[in-house]
């Protein structure tokens, strides 16, 4: 399953994909790609995890005084699944997220190149003249405590792609990685 962002057709798109993939019948396991995927909104990171997590914590805002937790939220269709994750440079904040979540509460294997490092929650201030600023108010915290900004993840499998073949190296070794 490859997921390019986390936009606003998010979990309509997703719904659908994962029916189709149950709808076949053959499911031995899932590849979720999140290559080259920026993020995009936290609640679409949220249901995507859910989908795969039966509980518990998904990621923590953590500002300069106050916390936010965000869980599971509904149940999911792929619970106990065989899964991997499919990361590289490209995948950041929202996709770090699912990818972090899935790693550190079901011990999902990541695969490919590491992660961005987009860890930080900013608000958007509107200024005159159609001008805005950035402001950086929290971190996003993994379950385990830890922050993906500026380190981002580290595959627990290291893979590259060649250009000079018409094989996807690291796809080929994220099905190897998948339920083990």
């Amino acid at each position: 399953m490859k997921l390019s962002r986390f936009g606003d057709k998010t979990e309509d798109e997703w719904n659908s994909a994962v029916s189709r993939i149950l709808g076949r019948g053959d499911l031995e396991g899932i590849v979720l790609d999140l290559r080259n995927n920026p993020g995009g909104y936290l609640n679409g990171a949220v249901f995507v995890a859910s989908e795969f997590l039966s509980e518990g914590l998904i990621v923590k805002q953590q500002g300069r005084i106050e916390a936010e937790s965000f869980g599971v939220n509904r149940r999911g269709s792929l619970i106990g699944k065989p899964l991997s994750v499919l990361i590289n440079g490209g995948s950041a904040s929202a996709a770090e997220i699912v990818s972090g979540a899935l790693r550190d509460r079901l011990g999902v294997t990541l695969v490919g190149e590491r992660s961005f490092g987009k860890g930080t929650v900013q608000n958007i201030i509107s200024l005159p003249h159609g001008t805005s600023m950035h402001v950086t108010t929290s971190q996003w915290l993994l379950p385990e405590g830890d922050s993906i900004q500026e380190t981002g993840l580290t595959p627990d499998v290291v893979a590259t792609d060649s250009a000079e073949t018409a094989v996807d190296e690291q796809l080929q070794a994220a099905i190897k990685q998948v339920g083990k």
